[in-house]
């Protein structure tokens, strides 16, 4: 039997026993959650439940699995990724994401920025995602040290006060300054099994789909190509790279909703007309602070090879 501290305090009981049961695979967890073998307070609980302070958490006996994986927990120093860090204090830790990596274990994925960065330093109590990045997204990226950061964070997220800008390039030109795009969203799973997200039509079943909101500014403009900023004002699962491609202005190496044929021969071009990842970088995330109240802004520069290509726009395109 376990008691909640005030750090767990808030946490829905599904990612508590997560965290808490490391070796042990989800799937494990979410049916000792459905059959009642866990308890909160001598009672059954959905996986929903947010724990309160003090309250009684009985975890059944899994030692079948703290033999049958090994240790994936804990990396060698040899195995660790330097991040760079752009803010770090006692509640809260902003790194600039390489784009390659994802943010968390899973889907063939063994370590993600959140097992990296624990491992790394096992002497922190608490660190938990405040937001997620796509895999192939490089950029700004939140993470609460704390758990009454965590929770503000997230309060933030609800009330629209957090503030994300990404820079992307896109095929074809864009000619509007500026462009509000409002169109609801809709997850799916294709035949093979892969989760995919589109733009939700009124011969769907569910003409209402979630709500989601996006600004695109232009920046720059080529022949066959445009910068854009994207201001998101809801966080949808893939809600730039939906909203555009529905557009008809796909990600330039976009290998879900891209241009496919395009993408390769990119990928294939040598000098800066080269790009081997999807042109998607989280530029600036404005947030108020947690703790002290304070508004701050966090800046990641543009990546080196997603710089070099538009160099190379500017060098081979001849003219805008």
């Amino acid at each position: 039997m376990e008691s909640v501290g005030e750090d767990s305090a808030g946490q829905r009981v599904d990612n508590y026993l997560i965290k808490r049961l490391k070796n042990v695979p989800k799937s494990h967890i979410y049916r000792l959650l459905r059959s009642g073998q866990v308890r909160v307070n001598s009672k059954r609980v959905s996986a929903q439940y947010r724990l309160q302070f003090n309250d009684s958490v009985r975890i059944p006996p899994i030692k079948r699995f703290e033999n049958s994986i090994s240790s994936r927990s804990d990396l060698n120093k040899s195995q660790f990724i330097l991040f760079d860090n752009l803010f770090q204090d006692e509640s809260l830790l902003v790194i600039n994401k390489p784009a390659g990596i994802a943010v968390h274990g899973g889907s063939g994925v063994s370590f993600g920025v959140i097992e990296q960065l624990r491992s790394q330093h096992p002497d922190w109590k608490f660190l938990e995602l405040v937001h997620r990045l796509d895999r192939e997204t490089s950029g700004v990226l939140l993470l609460a040290k704390k758990r009454s950061a965590l929770v503000e964070l997230h309060q933030q997220i609800r009330q629209g006060t957090i503030k994300k800008r990404y820079l992307v390039l896109v095929k074809g030109r864009w000619h509007n300054l500026k462009q509000s795009v409002k169109l609801p969203l809709n997850k799916y799973v294709t035949a093979t099994g892969e989760r995919r997200v589109s733009v939700t039509t009124d011969t769907c079943r569910d003409a209402k789909g979630m709500t989601a909101h996006t600004i695109f500014t232009l920046i720059e403009s080529w022949k066959n190509f445009s910068l854009l900023e994207a201001e998101l004002k809801t966080g949808r699962t893939h809600q730039i790279r939906v909203h555009l491609a529905h557009l008809g202005f796909p990600i330039i190496g976009d290998d879900k909703y891209g241009d496919f044929t395009l993408n390769k021969q990119l990928a294939k071009q040598k000098g800066g007309r080269n790009l081997q990842r999807m042109f998607l970088h989280a530029s600036n995330v404005g947030v108020t602070h947690p703790l002290i109240g304070k508004r701050i802004e966090f800046e990641a520069p543009l990546p080196d090879a997603l710089q070099a290509f538009l160099d190379g726009l500017n060098r081979y395109s001849g003219e805008h």
